[in-house]
């Protein structure tokens, strides 16, 4: 018997880290997953398993993966994975409930099967994005300081970028606009807020504009 399932990883910022969530498996954590159901696409299932682990019905999802090793099984038989990844903006888990299992993606407890090496990948996908998209954006609340945008980058690549020359290069980028509100922090002056401008051209060089 086959078997063909939707895996969703689920990434966000939280407690200033890169996180994932986990669910419990038999005995080990494992990666949200969902049985492909009969009338309806590869996508949906995995929509339907994002709303069934976090209630929010919509957020960036992208395939990532099949995964069908011949040892990829279950009591039942063989296993197809069809995995997708998941950004949910910093503020959205904010509102989900307490006692989900997220996890630091640098500091993964023992997953099931494969599950670990699929995180990586997950997560070398994202880095990879970032070299030519505007997907770091999909992490952040709607609005959001210069540097907040800074450190978002800076988790997700593992690296520090220059503070000057991110600044000069994303505001000479066109793709975020200031807006008329400004956060207070613990010193200093308050910070303006930006947000991503929805004419922007979402395909953009990031590694130029964040060396």
């Amino acid at each position: 018997m086959l078997d063909i399932e939707t895996l969703v990883i689920i990434f966000s910022l939280h407690q200033g880290q890169l996180q994932v969530l986990l669910c419990q498996g038999q005995g080990y954590p494992r990666l949200p997953g969902r049985l492909l159901q009969d009338g309806l696409t590869l996508e949906d299932n995995a929509l339907a398993c994002l709303k069934e682990h976090t209630s929010l019905p919509q957020a960036y999802l992208e395939q990532l993966y099949t995964y069908g090793d011949l040892q990829r099984r279950t009591q039942t038989g063989r296993l197809v994975s069809v995995a997708y990844f998941a950004l949910l903006a910093s503020d959205a888990i904010d509102q989900l409930p307490a006692q989900q299992q997220w996890h630091p993606v640098n500091d993964l407890p023992p997953l099931v099967h494969d599950h670990t090496d699929i995180v990586h990948y997950a997560l070398r996908r994202l880095r990879y994005k970032l070299e030519y998209s505007a997907v770091g954006f999909e992490l952040l609340p709607e609005a959001f300081s210069l540097s907040e945008l800074q450190r978002t980058y800076e988790i997700i690549l593992g690296e520090t970028l220059d503070k000057r020359n991110f600044r000069r290069r994303i505001l000479q980028a066109g793709i975020i606009e200031p807006t008329p509100h400004q956060r207070s922090g613990g010193e200093g002056r308050p910070a303006r807020l930006y947000r991503y401008r929805p004419d922007a051209i979402a395909e953009v060089k990031a590694r130029r504009l964040f060396p």
